[in-house]
């Protein structure tokens, strides 16, 4: 019992078993801390409130902070392209359920953060409450 235990532990480790979906460990993109509150009800966030909308809001961490409603959860990413240089490109772009690389054109789901390429978009946590959307790290 004592080694399945520790076989468990020990792919745990490995597969980052945690309270974050992956890690933000991305070499291009450096660790600025995010203390953002957007209220749904002002004009300018008002889409959040829909499915699959997304905005970007600018001058939070690296590029913007782009802000997704993935239906029964908000996602939040930092808009800068995660694998590249961090002055090489301007901020993403959101193209419908996607994020858009501004230097080589890669689309990343705002559903997962995934794209084709090594480093998914960096993440940030995000806490509802009421019409208040407050992305931290």
């Amino acid at each position: 019992m004592k080694k399945i235990w520790l076989l468990i532990v020990f792919v745990c480790a490995l597969s980052a078993c945690s309270d974050s979906q992956r890690s933000n460990k991305n070499p291009y993109i450096p660790n600025y801390s995010v203390n953002l509150s957007v209220d749904m009800n002002l004009p300018a966030y008002s889409n959040l409130k829909f499915v699959s909308n997304g905005v970007i809001v600018p001058n939070f961490g690296a590029k913007g902070i782009i802000i997704f409603n993935a239906g029964n959860s908000y996602n939040a990413f930092d808009a800068a392209c995660p694998n590249q240089e961090i002055n090489s490109c301007a901020a993403m772009t959101i193209d419908g359920i996607y994020a858009v690389c501004s230097c080589d054109k890669v689309q990343y789901s705002l559903f997962t953060g995934l794209g084709s390429k090594e480093y998914p978009l960096k993440q940030y946590k995000v806490e509802v409450v009421g019409s208040v959307i407050h992305v931290y790290n």
